[in-house]
């Protein structure tokens, strides 16, 4: 065995006994536990308004003098392409091959708590946006820790940055979109084989650096425009497609639902009967899928354009409801309805979801899952870049940015060729460590925001 091996090994191993105690009891606690609470401080405000959503995504209440960088929709969809996509596509498969059916129910539930995390942690991050070395105003859980708690509280903003710098990377999707293009593209076509497909993906890599490259020159408002044109046209393709798939198996309907229900409970597909397992990894993985109690939609959602910080936090509801309880749902029962997972030994992340849909669609069904996932896949990069690039700024100043952004784009070249393993570990990790400052200051300012919420509900008609 070469050091290099060797040396990936260790980094692996260790790196998945980082995640375990990451995402221990304290962490799951915090997450569903902590938006529960805020669930029931809000009285279930938020629930209860949604219909204002559209409104605000419709533009009733945009003002282009209001300060922020984007429209409403704009930083919604900028935050969905940052969740939709591999984190819903390879993000269930991995969900369902580690923990089970099971896990997708623990997914559903930290969507619907998520609902009233994400209207708190948007609305805090416009309501203590702070300026960065530039002047420019800015919002985001560091900003909201160091604006609305104060200098005491400052090592959390700190940590936040930290860990967004190190799990904001584009190693996963570049990983998994340069994998989705090897398996069901180039090696059907007899354009790459095992010999040469290190060549393949390195050259890949270096395309999609090049194109976010394109891309992340416009900083958010470029993003933004991007993201509100691919991310609803994108859900829609995808919709059909799996309910195309659906449809296919809608007797078995029923026994999917059953199955994932019964399994949340008992762990029963899971090596072990490990429960611990199943709750752990559907958590998990529904907090990398709506990122509710993160805090990296908040970055962009900190970028809206308005003066009234409920609002926002009205559109960010909507986010969780359509990335984890349709889209992730939509992959979920795929996977189970076609069988793929009891006999996917050996595959994993995108490849599963992939195979799934060849049971139905033959040598269509990886092609037509490539359309959705590489524009989505794509979205996501350069998103990731723009959240990393407010932590590093945060912590740096703006001085270094081209510096920050010559290691991104490295990094997109690397994540094409790295281990999956490696790359997921350390992106669910600093998830984990993300979440402990964003949920504390959101829940010690939550009170703050329930007064916000009931002066603009009462003032604002039709709402």
């Amino acid at each position: 065995m070469s050091f290099l091996e060797s040396f990936l090994g260790s980094l692996d191993s260790a790196l998945s006994t980082f995640v375990s105690y990451a995402w221990g009891t304290p962490l799951l606690v915090l997450l569903v536990g902590g938006g529960l609470f805020l669930l029931f401080s809000s009285r279930g405000r938020p629930y209860r308004h949604l219909g204002h959503s559209i409104d605000l995504l419709r533009g009733k209440y945009d003002d282009p003098s209001d300060p922020g960088q984007v429209p409403h929709r704009q930083a919604l969809s900028t935050a969905l392409s940052g969740t939709l996509g591999l984190g819903n596509i390879a993000g269930v498969a991995i969900a369902i091959s580690t923990g089970g059916p099971g896990a997708i129910f623990w997914m559903w539930v930290t969507a619907l708590v998520g609902v009233a995390t994400k209207f708190y942690t948007a609305t805090l991050a416009v309501m203590y946006r702070g300026r960065d070395s530039k002047g420019e105003i800015q919002g985001g859980p560091m900003y909201v820790i160091r604006e609305g708690l104060g200098k005491r509280w400052q090592p959390l903003a700190y940590l936040f940055a930290i860990a967004g710098l190190c799990g904001l990377l584009p190693s996963f999707q570049s990983n998994q979109t340069v994998q989705l293009l090897r398996v069901s593209f180039a090696e059907p076509m007899g354009w790459v084989s095992a010999d040469d497909a290190l060549q393949f993906e390195f050259g890949l890599g270096i395309a999609l650096a090049l194109a976010a490259l394109a891309v992340i020159a416009g900083r958010i408002q470029r993003i933004g425009r991007f993201a509100v044109r691919i991310v609803p046209a994108m859900v829609v393709f995808y919709l059909i497609l799996t309910l195309g798939v659906i449809g296919y198996f809608w007797q078995e309907i029923p026994a999917a639902f059953g199955l994932i229900f019964s399994d949340a409970f008992t762990g029963k597909a899971v090596a072990g009967g490990a429960l611990g397992t199943v709750i752990a990894t559907g958590i998990s993985r529904g907090a990398f899928s709506n990122e509710a109690g993160i805090g990296t939609e908040s970055l962009a959602h900190g970028a809206a354009k308005t003066t009234e910080p409920v609002r926002e936090g009205v559109v960010a509801m909507v986010g969780p409801i359509v990335d984890t309880l349709i889209i992730c749902t939509c992959t979920a029962l795929v996977i189970l309805l076609t069988g793929a997972w009891q006999h996917g030994e050996g595959v994993e992340g995108v490849s599963l979801t992939a195979d799934a849909f060849s049971s139905v669609f033959g040598g269509w069904g990886p092609v037509l899952l490539l359309i959705m996932v590489v524009p989505l896949a794509f979205s996501t990069i350069v998103t990731f870049w723009y959240y990393g690039m407010k932590c590093f700024v945060f912590l740096f100043g703006n001085r270094y940015q081209v510096v920050y952004t010559v290691i991104y784009l490295l990094l997109i070249v690397f994540g094409a060729v790295a281990s999956l393993n490696i790359v997921n570990n350390l992106i669910i990790g600093m998830y984990a460590v993300m979440a402990i400052p964003t949920m504390v200051s959101t829940l010690r300012l939550s009170g703050r925001v329930n007064q916000a919420a009931h002066d603009y509900f009462t003032k604002t008609p039709g709402v």
